[in-house]
């Protein structure tokens, strides 16, 4: 089974995420979700599946919910999920799916509880952070 990251290039997260799955070695699907969109059937199905809410799920740093009045608690899920349709950077990322699960992954290494693999060798983010040692050892 390949793995599928919801991915935003401009993202430093997503970014680290990526390299890890690619070191991985595992099959990847990645999706580009600023430039597919959302469907409101796939994001229920996504959210479901990571054990999140639309509203644990919505970015606001870097978005336009605040402007668009979507952190006010009277805002319902599914005008949120409708927000995030037509908006789509208000979903927070990355999103991985993998055999083992589905995981809104931040910070970057929650994606080692959903890996089939997560051992990866050594790794560090791309400023320079050691997430594995050369040891193999998890860092933090």
């Amino acid at each position: 089974m390949s793995i599928a990251i919801y991915h935003n290039p401009k993202c430093e997260t997503s970014r680290n995420v990526l390299a890890m799955l690619r070191q991985s070695g595992e099959l990847l699907h990645v999706i580009e979700y600023l430039q597919t969109g959302w469907t409101k059937e796939q994001l229920l199905g996504l959210f479901a599946a990571a054990d999140l809410t639309p509203r644990e799920a919505l970015r606001v740093s870097k978005s336009p919910a605040e402007e668009l009045g979507l952190t006010q608690d009277h805002v319902s899920d599914d005008e949120l999920l409708e927000a995030m349709v037509a908006h789509p950077i208000l979903v927070n990322r990355p999103i991985v799916c993998t055999s083992k699960g589905v995981r809104l992954c931040r910070p970057s290494e929650r994606v080692f509880d959903i890996l089939p693999n997560p051992d990866i060798g050594p790794f560090a983010k791309e400023d320079g952070t050691i997430v594995i040692d050369a040891a193999g050892q998890r860092i933090g």
